[in-house]
């Protein structure tokens, strides 16, 4: 098992291994310290996982609940979290207790920024169950929900107490769910970490423990010194601009990492035509999505693109930060008014 210690806002550790789902009261007892736990998981997650968690806790002593949400990205929503704050306060839960998020990205976006909500604030673990949750939203403290205009419009910056990624239960996704991540984590590689990216031209699964380590590692690197979005923790970005962009058109029917790799092949295109990296790094970079069966082009008209893409909540005024490849383990990132973004989405379908 390896351990990373993130020191934030609020300090806590991120736990990776195999089977650390079977010892998960054990883990989370000190985080818990004798209060009540309420876990959140979807409809997906909820057969295979869920009773042995609260077998696990029952077996600690520790009082639970269960909050079953449908799993989807239309569970993240307005309507969502006022139930599941309700379902809080039915259960009585005070700011000794905890809420635990068993489940992918959508359950920890919703469970976490309910956690921030509730009573001001209650203490909440993340347990990912897949691997863009692992790799990417289960460790920052950035949660949220969708509203009409947009995706994670509505959220806040709330560390969780503890973090436990199992990758044994990545034995139990599809292989389309199990892609989805690859997109994150081949991400993490063309901003950080050349040495990941060329890893990732051999089988992933093989070297599945290091590689979510390597990503978590730089993600909480980037957190502790960038925690509010400000700076540096703009990079972790890259292809997301257009990729949330391709998600709203679709009415997210087009998954996040799908969209995310459309995102990030378009902007290295883009990024290529302008010089600021070269065309064969572009290529490159659009190899490595295709290799792990991604998609790197879209059929919506770049006028639609732009203006979803305008709606996305990183921009200032007139303007969005745009990440962009500049050599293998390096972004940079460039304030882009809105008529050269327009261009770049352009640029980036050719």
């Amino acid at each position: 098992m390896k351990i990373l210690k993130v020191k934030a806002s609020g300090e806590y550790d991120i736990l990776i291994g195999e089977g650390i789902l079977d010892g998960i009261a054990d883990a989370a007892t000190p985080v818990i310290r004798g209060g009540k736990a309420a876990v959140v998981t979807d409809s997906n997650v909820a057969p295979i996982y869920l009773e042995s968690v609260l077998d696990s806790l029952k077996r600690k002593g520790v009082e639970s609940f269960s909050h079953v949400i449908e799993a989807g990205e239309s569970s993240k929503d307005l309507k969502h979290l006022g139930a599941l704050l309700n379902a809080f306060a039915e259960d009585g839960l005070t700011r000794a207790d905890v809420v635990i998020a068993l489940g992918g990205g959508v359950t920890g976006d919703l469970a976490g920024f309910a956690a921030s909500c509730y009573l001001r604030g209650v203490r909440y673990i993340q347990i990912p169950t897949t691997l863009l949750a692992m790799v990417d939203s289960s460790v920052g403290g950035k949660t949220a929900i969708d509203l009409d205009y947009g995706k994670n419009l509505a959220g806040a910056f709330y560390q969780p107490s503890l973090v436990l990624c199992d990758h044994s239960t990545l034995s139990t996704l599809s292989d389309e769910v199990f892609t989805d991540g690859c997109a994150e984590v081949i991400k993490y590689g063309i901003i950080a970490d050349a040495e990941l990216f060329d890893r990732l031209k051999e089988p992933i699964k093989p070297q599945i423990e290091d590689v979510i380590y390597d990503c978590v590692r730089i993600k909480r690197d980037v957190v502790e010194e960038d925690e509010k979005d400000t700076g540096l923790r703009q990079i972790l970005n890259f292809g997301h601009t257009i990729g949330h962009a391709v998600e709203k058109l679709s009415s997210y029917t087009i998954s996040h990492g799908k969209a995310v790799a459309i995102g990030s092949a378009m902007i290295s295109r883009a990024a290529a035509k302008r010089g600021i990296c070269t065309p064969e790094y572009a290529e490159e970079i659009t190899e490595l999505l295709s290799s792990y069966g991604l998609p790197t082009f879209t059929s919506y008209d770049p006028g639609m693109l732009f203006r979803a893409a305008v709606a996305d909540k990183k921009r200032t005024g007139e303007y969005i930060n745009l990440i962009l490849p500049v050599e293998k383990g390096r972004c940079i990132i460039k304030r882009t008014p809105f008529s050269e973004l327009e261009a770049m989405i352009r640029e980036g379908m050719e």
